[in-house]
């Protein structure tokens, strides 16, 4: 009898050295077969329903393994670890959600791929798969509680009412009903051509609101800065009104001003005009004019290098220039190219072509010769056509081509 209960301690320190829990210890019948290489994984759930141990894991409904522990996490997270056959290849990335067999059927865990995303990794032993890579389904009890509450006072007896309150609400308004219905749907219809300039509006509001949170601290900067300026702002609020009804009143004087000096100020302009006329035209004049201006009285063209040279007197440099100028001091030429005219007493260049021959004045006579008679010379008023009377002594009027002051007579 002693031996026995010997090694009935023996067995129960055993299995508590091994860490028995009781019936958990146990493999169910008809569970996966781990193989000899399984792998533990670690899933975070929000909330395992009644998940238990030694609940099945499955692949693509296929059992691969089964569930070892469930333990709150410090998060008040459920922590479930798993132990998966080591022939079974899952991406690091996989997703966990707890399903259930049947209707009333037992929980397990169901890995599979991330069906958004592309795979990548494995998944080794001692990996997590995160709270935002899980899911459960919706159980029976949850369910039916929401059929019982919509049948239950939930909004169903309402429906009759509801339907008639909406039929009375439209009675009579169908071609306004059906006229909006058909611009909602022209508008959706745009919004829709147009989604991808939406698209790109919103996007460039989105790289906008970015920015404008990378310079956060710069506009907080900014608006504080401005604040004192406001304040200086409205402390001079009153003098920039007054300031506006001083502007209000000078432009209320200058628009009368220009009305009533209106017309003067036209009748201005139309009398200058002929002088800016003749000052246009005589442009190209008054341009050439002004290389004689610091020339003057002498051309530019008629002027050598400016040269200087050194006063021993004074230490000072006198500047001084060169000049060359042509002079003509042919009496006859001139007395035979210029006349007086006998009515405004101006002197005049004659035409070459009006003289007669080689020589001026009367023909056989030497130039300044008085002498009477008829001649073919040039008349008195300067022109030589022939047809005027000739010149007679004493009358005052010299020969052609020369100028009555010199010959003593009146103009």
């Amino acid at each position: 009898m002693s031996r026995r209960v010997t090694a009935l301690a023996a067995g129960v320190l055993l299995l508590s050295g091994c860490g028995f829990r009781g019936a958990y210890s146990l493999d169910l019948p008809g569970g996966a077969d781990l193989g000899e290489e399984a792998y533990a994984v670690q899933i975070q759930f929000a909330d395992v329903l009644d998940l238990v141990p030694q609940a099945g894991v499955r692949v693509a409904d296929v059992p691969v393994g089964r569930v070892e522990s469930v333990e709150l996490g410090d998060d008040w997270t459920a922590l479930v670890t798993v132990e998966v056959n080591g022939d079974v290849e899952l991406p690091a990335n996989a997703v966990a959600m707890i399903g259930q067999s049947s209707l009333l059927g037992e929980k397990f865990v169901e890995l599979a791929a991330p069906g958004n995303e592309e795979p990548r990794g494995e998944l080794t032993d001692g990996s997590l798969i995160a709270l935002d890579r899980t899911n459960r389904n919706v159980e029976v009890e949850e369910l039916l509680g929401a059929l019982s509450l919509v049948l239950n006072g939930g909004g169903l007896a309402q429906l009759q009412t509801i339907n008639r309150e909406l039929g009375v609400a439209l009675e009579g308004r169908e071609d306004a009903i059906r006229t909006t219905l058909r611009e909602l749907d022209t508008l959706i219809g745009g919004l829709d051509q147009q989604r991808d300039e939406i698209g790109r509006a919103l996007d460039s509001i989105d790289a906008l609101a970015a920015g404008l949170a990378e310079r956060t601290e710069t506009i907080e900067t900014a608006l504080d800065t401005i604040g004192p300026g406001l304040d200086v702002l409205t402390e001079q609020r009153d003098l920039l009104v007054a300031m506006l009804d001083s502007l209000a009143r000078l432009g209320e004087v200058g628009t009368r001003v220009v009305n009533q000096a209106g017309a003067n100020t036209v009748e201005d302009l139309r009398l200058l005009q002929p002088v800016i006329s003749r000052l246009a035209a005589a442009g190209p004049d008054l341009a050439g004019s002004l290389d004689l201006l610091l020339t003057y009285p002498f051309p530019a063209s008629s002027l050598s290098a400016l040269n200087y040279r050194q006063d021993l007197r004074t230490g000072g440099y006198g500047l001084f220039t060169n000049m060359t100028a042509s002079l003509a001091f042919d009496l006859r030429e001139l007395l035979c190219r210029y006349a007086v005219g006998p009515v405004t007493g101006a002197v005049v260049e004659l035409d070459p072509q009006d003289l007669a021959g080689d020589e001026c004045g009367t023909p056989g006579s030497p130039p300044g010769n008085s002498g009477s008679g008829t001649t073919t010379g040039p008349s008195a008023s300067g022109r030589g056509d022939g047809a005027g009377p000739a010149p007679t002594p004493g009358s005052g009027t010299g020969p052609a081509g020369v100028p009555d002051v010199l010959t003593g007579g009146a103009p």
